[in-house]
């Protein structure tokens, strides 16, 4: 009989046999069959519900820095460490996971390097289990249809990170962008798959959320999980980065006219970023204090007042650059202390390091516990951000003004709408996008899309420029440090892998 390996560790987490062999398995606790899975849409439900914990849940066979590494909410720290904006006062600290100095990416043995790799092909390969074998389950066409909407998304979303990471950027004048990407795995019985050109990838992703979005999923029991209206953001996402600026728009419009995921209040901004009421989180994690992880989530990594020994001691800090770019009444501002005294900045205990442009944008749920808070896959923020580069960068400069004025509106209540035009006008949308979404995963893939070039000599902590990340203080725009590596244990395990990134 057909068997699945299951974690017990996590709530009914499908950790299916991969397409690379045993490279993606992990040791089962118990097995259950294919069968019994599948039997009914609630036992389905269940694995979709375990995908969605291993988003963001720390595991141990992956990577020797494991506590640095926290289900996709890692990558997305390690993402950000790979840019200009998000520092941290130790540089020892910020080069251990080899974002930061570029190690990762380009070692094709680096830990962190396998664990993206790792982490995006599970979750596909727990969709592809889903959507083959779901019309067997016992259920109603409605939760079929369901939980088919959700791994479609899923598997668009893990494939939409794999692409940026290991094939080179897409460019829409050179389509078909036939430069190679990373195996197309849409079958539980796709082994051994070569590498599928980024064009294919990308028209893939496409495919899996134009049929999510047909199927229409406009409620959700909770922001744990993708609804319709996460897979248009999604669209719109893609769309941006395959300089698609038509659905671009489209699909970001939708999303905001929709109505459903309105912006922050002034008050709600300062709270956190830490909880799923917060009306402008579309997708988010939400874990349990029960499934917390005290020294490994990513609150544990990036709160100002987590009480481990990795945040009292390494707070996270801003470009002074960028900080100094913001309004001086715009409230995100306040996400960040230029001079840090025990009476602008308390912190719970006199341990913890205050350092110039520390953040506070993010912080712990519950005042005491050192992980809890409900990680933000996607906030409406964004789609104002998409339609506003979009409109930009389609020469309706009228429109998009207007777009960017409607989200700093709302963070500055004395703005004014922004008369640029051209190239200055999508600077400012750029600029705005690199402090609403300071933290959230963005900054590397953005760098890569627009083929810019990172330019991190204008820094504000000192020892950032250390002998560990000299030779990665000024990337050119297009060099092959931002292209990862395929890891090597994919090759050794994939005859037909084709081959390795220059």
């Amino acid at each position: 009989m057909k068997k699945i390996l299951m974690s017990a560790v996590l709530l009914a987490v499908f950790i299916a046999p991969s397409c690379k062999k045993d490279y993606l398995q992990t040791q089962p606790t118990n097995q259950v069959s294919l069968e019994e899975v599948f039997s009914t849409t609630t036992n389905a439900t269940a694995v979709l519900n375990g995908i969605y914990s291993y988003m963001f849940t720390r595991t141990t066979a992956t990577t020797t820095n494991v506590q640095g590494k926290p289900g996709v909410a890692g990558i997305l720290l390690g993402m950000d460490f790979m840019g200009e904006d998000l520092l941290q006062a130790n540089a020892t600290w910020f080069t251990s996971t080899g974002e930061g100095n570029y190690q990762a990416p380009r070692n094709d043995t680096h830990p962190s390097n396998i664990y993206y790799f790792k982490t995006f092909y599970r979750m596909i390969n727990n969709a592809n289990y889903l959507l083959e074998n779901i019309d067997m389950a016992t259920g109603s066409d409605a939760d079929k249809n369901r939980i088919k909407a959700e791994a479609l998304t899923i598997r668009a979303y893990s494939y939409s990170y794999l692409v940026q990471f290991y094939g080179t950027r897409y460019t829409a004048a050179a389509k078909p962008n036939n430069q190679l990407g990373v195996p197309l795995v849409l079958k539980v019985a796709d082994v051994a798959k070569p590498r599928a050109t980024v064009e294919e990838v990308y028209a893939q992703i496409n495919a899996d959320l134009d049929q999510a979005i047909a199927l229409n999923l406009t409620s959700k029991v909770n922001k744990t999980h993708a609804d319709v209206w996460v897979a248009k953001g999604l669209k719109a996402r893609v769309a941006l980065t395959m300089q698609d600026y038509p659905n671009a728009i489209k699909y970001a419009k939708e999303v905001i006219d929709g109505g459903k995921y309105p912006l922050m209040s002034q008050a709600d901004y300062q709270t956190g970023f830490n909880n799923n009421g917060l009306s402008e989180f579309m997708w988010c994690a939400m874990p349990t204090t029960e499934q917390g992880d005290t020294f490994g989530s990513f609150y544990a990594q990036i709160a100002y007042n987590a009480n481990t020994s990795y945040m009292r001691a390494t707070p996270k800090l801003i470009n002074k650059n960028l900080y100094d770019q913001i309004s001086a009444t715009d409230v995100r501002k306040k996400m960040w202390e230029p001079a840090p005294t025990t009476a602008n900045f308390p912190l719970p205990t006199a341990s913890f390091t205050r350092r110039a442009y520390m953040t506070r944008k993010f912080s712990v749920k519950t005042v005491g516990d050192p992980s809890l808070g409900d990680v933000p896959w996607m906030r409406s923020a964004e789609m104002y951000l998409i339609l506003a580069e979009a409109y930009a960068r389609s020469s309706q400069n009228t429109l998009a003004q207007a777009a960017l004025f409607s989200l700093v509106s709302k963070r500055d209540l004395s703005a004014v709408q922004s008369t640029k035009t051209g190239d200055a006008l999508i600077d400012e949308i750029l600029v705005n996008r690199r402090v609403e979404l300071w933290g959230e995963g963005f900054r590397y893939l953005d760098i890569k899309r627009l083929n810019l070039t990172l330019d991190r000599r204008t820094t504000n902590v000192p020892n950032f420029v250390a002998a560990s990340v000299t030779n990665e203080v000024l990337i050119p725009a297009g060099d092959v440090k931002f292209l990862f590596l395929i890891p090597r244990d994919e090759i050794n395990a994939n005859p037909n892998i084709g081959p390795q990134n220059p």
